[in-house]
């Protein structure tokens, strides 16, 4: 094996690493049930997302998977901006319980 393989690998493994990690510490930190719930639906919807991202990535041929970019820029902030409205909004139910 080369250097540019082993570093894809390694490389690949530590960013699914970064992630599980990453997931873990988001549903841990919640504050309470309904938070809880929440983030678990959805870390499943971004990783799902993401996952298929990813494969789109490998099985489109150039130039058009370039085009992928454009929507996972659009809907990747949307998304978190969403979320973190959504978790804002639960935790303020959840405070006034």
């Amino acid at each position: 094996m080369d250097a540019g393989i082993i570093g894809g690998i390694i490389g690949s493994l530590l960013g699914l690493m970064g992630g599980v990690i990453g997931t873990y510490c988001s549903i841990r930190n919640t504050k309470g049930p309904m938070e809880r719930a929440f983030m678990k639906k959805a870390s499943v919807i971004a990783w799902v997302a993401i996952t298929l991202f990813i494969v789109l990535l490998l099985v489109i041929p150039n130039p058009y998977r370039l085009w992928l970019w454009v929507p996972y820029g659009i809907l990747l902030p949307l998304g978190i901006i969403k979320l973190n409205k959504r978790v804002s909004e639960i935790r303020a139910v959840e405070n006034a319980i």
